[in-house]
């Protein structure tokens, strides 16, 4: 698969995982520090949101998106993954008033485990990733150009449907 930021074509590493194979289990850091496994999440189906960086308009309001929706359904966990420091994340969530797991992939080890890392930009590809309450991978859209949102209504319907 092909990404872009602007048109501009970006390699990405790794592999990414498919639809129906168990989900690649990760370990990064959250807010508070505390290492987080997605074997912390198996039991519930869990939407993982990734965006490149939650300081610019896009991740913001995928971010923003996904919080809302999935903050209003029972059974689902939400994990935002972004490159951005400790900092940007506690300053972007204090900044819009929003308490959420937020983690990051600073050294791109999720990217590269999930296919989805841009060495080259530091950062990671927009996509969308729903594991199901066994670990299996049920959904995932990566989006192709970088300042393209993601289908919310779709990944918000596998989650539902998998609860």
């Amino acid at each position: 698969m092909e990404f872009t930021k602007k048109g501009k074509l970006l390699k990405v590493e790794g592999t990414q995982p498919n639809i129906g194979e168990m989900a690649p289990n990760f370990s990064i850091k959250n807010k508070n520090d505390e290492t987080i496994t997605l074997k912390d999440y198996k039991g519930k189906t869990t939407l993982i949101s990734i965006v490149p960086d939650i300081d610019t308009r896009v991740c913001a309001v995928q971010t923003k998106a996904f919080n809302k929706e999935v903050s209003e359904l029972k059974g689902i966990n939400l994990l935002t993954i972004s490159t951005n420091t400790k900092d940007e994340q506690e300053n972007w969530c204090a900044g819009e008033g929003i308490d959420m797991e937020m983690l990051r992939d600073d050294d791109l080890t999720f990217g590269k485990i999930y296919g989805i890392a841009i060495p080259e930009l530091a950062v990671l590809a927009r996509s969308v990733f729903i594991i199901d309450a066994t670990g299996k991978l049920i959904y995932k859209e990566v989006v192709s150009e970088m300042s393209d949102e993601p289908n919310y209504d779709k990944a918000i319907e596998s989650a539902k449907a998998a609860r």
